[in-house]
Order: structure tokens, then sequence, then C-alpha cells
């Protein structure tokens, strides 16, 4: 079968639409969100999925925790953040992750977004809570216990090295900060899902990033090859069509 080649571009915010219709339609998760717990932790990349899920909009900025905006590293204000959706057998559950999390098992799902990639696949989480946030509170159990941890990703978060930055970064290292200082925890083990993932899980194409960067709304837009057989690759333009024109996150706090 003759291979086609076309190339994509998709904004950060199509990007994350893309990203969290893939990560609904993993196996894992489907099984996890009928039967299991589901958490899907806050985070702008988070609340397209939990929209994805749930059929109805999300508020995107007070989904999100830390979140870099105004030119400098901040959080979404305690007093609007929204709680994290956690779901059991497929219902809606009032309980805190912290409590939600004691009760997992092996095919239970875990879902939390990154501040960083490289392209060896490290995941970063950037932490200005000094006792690691939510990732502090829940990676230990879900390693321990073998469940599913899933780092929703876009591309436009690539770094040269996530080790590195672990090792130079740190709150009590930090003489100065743009906002809030942080730190950095490194995530192994994680189903990372970035566009390319997503559009093997969507359309089955093979993706490469070729370029990035772009002006106006297409700022931190990836460029991204794509191949495979014809149908395939019309699928995934397809797919990217139906997604284009996705709003941009604007914080709704001053800065």
């Amino acid at each position: 079968m003759e291979t086609v080649t076309g190339v994509i571009v998709l904004n950060p915010p199509e990007s994350k639409r893309l990203i969290a219709k893939a990560v609904v339609q993993l196996p894992h998760v489907k099984k996890a969100f009928a039967e299991g717990w589901l958490i899907i932790a806050n985070g702008t990349t988070t609340a397209y999925i939990a929209e994805e899920l749930l059929g109805k909009p999300v508020d995107k900025f007070t989904y999100a925790a830390g979140y870099i905006g105004h030119g400098k590293l901040s959080a979404t204000p305690p007093e609007i953040r929204q709680a994290p959706f956690i779901f059991h057998k497929g219902e809606l559950v009032n309980v805190e992750a912290k409590v939600a999390i004691r009760s997992f098992g092996a095919d239970d799902v875990f879902i939390k977004g990154a501040n960083a990639v490289d392209p060896q696949g490290h995941v970063g989480i950037l932490m200005s809570n000094e006792l690691g946030g939510t990732i502090g509170m829940a990676l230990g159990t879900i390693m321990a216990r073998g469940a599913h941890l899933i780092v929703p990703v876009g591309l436009e978060k690539l770094v040269p090295s996530v080790p590195e930055a672990v090792r130079k970064c740190g709150i009590y290292r930090l003489k100065y900060a743009t906002g809030d200082k942080v730190g950095i925890m490194a995530v192994h083990g994680a189903e990372v899902v970035t566009e390319i993932e997503a559009l093997k899980i969507l359309a089955d194409v093979e993706a490469t990033m070729i370029a990035a960067g772009g002006l106006g709304e297409s700022q931190g837009a990836v460029v991204l090859l794509v191949e495979g057989p014809e149908e395939k690759v019309r699928k995934a333009f397809e797919i990217v069509e139906g997604i284009k024109g996705e709003p941009p996150i604007v914080p709704s706090v001053p800065g």
C-alpha cells in the first residue's frame, strides 16, 4: 500500500483538543471510567480531557493550578480554582483526590499534565508548592500500586533535557524568579501522550515534528509531518480540520 505524506499545523489549544480526544480513546481510560477510579488532575490540557468525558464545557483557566501567564510563573487563585474531576464507575464523586487515590488498584487511572517534555520522552512537572503539590501527593501511591499514570503534554513544551532541568531547579535554590519560584519533578513510567501519540491513536499515522513557532494566534504552534496509507492520512487531516479554531485560554485575573 502506497505511503503518502502531509504537513499539519496545530496551535496550542488545537493540540490540547487533539490530545484530549486521543486520551479518552485509550482502552485503559475507558475501562477505568466505566468500572473503576479515574482522576483528572487540575491543568489546562486535562480540562479538555474532562470536557471530552463530560460532554460539556469546562472553564480552562479556573481548572488550571499553576500556569504561565502575563509573562510570569503564577497560579490560579484558590478561591476560583475548580476541584479536580474524580469519577468512580462512571459517576462524578465528591471526594478529594488524596482520599480517592487510597482506593486505587492497578486498573485505575490518574491523568496529570506536564510543563516539559524532552526528545527522550521524559516529562517534567513544575511545582510551586514546597511539598510537591498534586504530583507529590499522588506519584508514590500510583507507582507502588502499578496504576496507570497518563501525562498529556503538547510539543510546545519541548525542552532539551528534563533531567538537566531537574538537577538545576528547586524553590530554595532560586534567588530570583519571574513570578513564583518552582522546582521540577521528573516523572518516569508514565504513558506520555503528545500530538505524535494522539495522531497514532486517532488515525494510525506516524508523525514527526519538523518545526515550531508562529505569529498571532499561532504562537507556540507545532508543525507535524504525517505519513501512512492515504486513507489514514486523510483521516488525520479530517480530525485536525474538525478542531481548527479552538479558542485560546486567557487568564481571567489580572497579571
